[in-house]
């Protein structure tokens, strides 16, 4: 183990120790990167990319991310260009 990893551990005592859990949030985008490989334009990717970071978001702000995307929609649908950001449920 090099000296300075002790050093800036204990500089941040907040951060763990390990980072399982980006690891597990990182999961279900990898999966859907490899269930839907080989978009057919780089627009495709951009919107699956944009739709992953949504549904993400909405699952670390303790929201279900279907009912976000339902409630982000109907308001775009209601009131173009809205931008709807998931509730904080902390």
């Amino acid at each position: 183990m090099p000296a300075g990893s002790l050093t800036r551990r204990e500089r941040a005592p907040c951060q763990g120790a390990h980072n399982n859990h980006v690891e597990r949030q990182m999961r279900d985008v990898v999966l859907g990167r490899k269930n839907h490989y080989g978009s057919k334009s780089e627009r495709g990717t951009q919107v699956a990319a944009l739709f992953y970071s949504l549904i993400e978001t909405a699952k670390l702000r303790g929201e279900d991310p279907g009912a976000y995307l339902l409630r982000a929609a109907l308001a775009a649908i209601e009131n173009p260009g809205t931008v709807t950001l998931p509730k904080s449920h902390d």
